[in-house]
């Protein structure tokens, strides 16, 4: 003899798939936001090597770029076009979080302006001397991911990157 699901365990059933999706979808949002923000980290280390060979081929020194540009129209030095042909990929410009600002400006970071023409041996910023990876280098332009401290990634001078409060969004 054949069984056939009656409607109220067929209801049960879809109740039951209903309250699984629910806590599935969420979390699967909250994983992939988090993979987004690694990999604008990953892309901020990649900048940071960039940086690097840049340095050691100008005897030193850190360019000279402007923070940022308006549109990809403007011609400008800043970060993807300086550190371009020094970068493996034009993908480690954008983070893989940002849907706008890469897409018509060049690239989701901005460059510290107070670091330009230093020479990496002497960096001083704002009376920051040390070598403890306190002086940041660029970051991200704004906060791109849903993170409810307001966090952005920053690139320290010492080549290690980190989240770290982004002051204007969390005021």
């Amino acid at each position: 003899m054949t069984r056939a699901f009656t409607l109220l365990e067929l209801l049960v059933t879809v109740a039951i798939v209903a309250v699984l999706a629910a806590i599935a979808f969420p979390a699967a949002r909250y994983f992939q936001d988090r993979a987004r923000a690694a990999g604008c980290m990953t892309h901020l280390r990649a900048l940071g090597a960039g940086l690097n060979f840049y340095v050691a081929d100008h005897h030193g020194f850190m360019p000279n770029l402007k923070l940022g540009r308006e549109s990809l129209a403007e011609e400008a030095p800043v970060i993807d076009t300086v550190l371009d042909r020094y970068v493996n990929s034009k993908k480690a410009f954008a983070c893989p979080a940002d849907t706008r600002i890469a897409a018509a400006t060049g690239t989701s970071y901005h460059w510290n302006i107070a670091l330009n023409g230093q020479s990496v041996a002497n960096l001083n910023f704002l009376g920051i001397t040390d070598k403890t990876g306190h002086i940041p280098v660029m970051g991200d332009k704004e906060g791109f991911h849903r993170d409810p401290d307001h966090r952005v990634n920053i690139l320290y001078a010492d080549g290690h990157a980190s989240k770290e409060l982004n002051f204007v969004e969390g005021l």
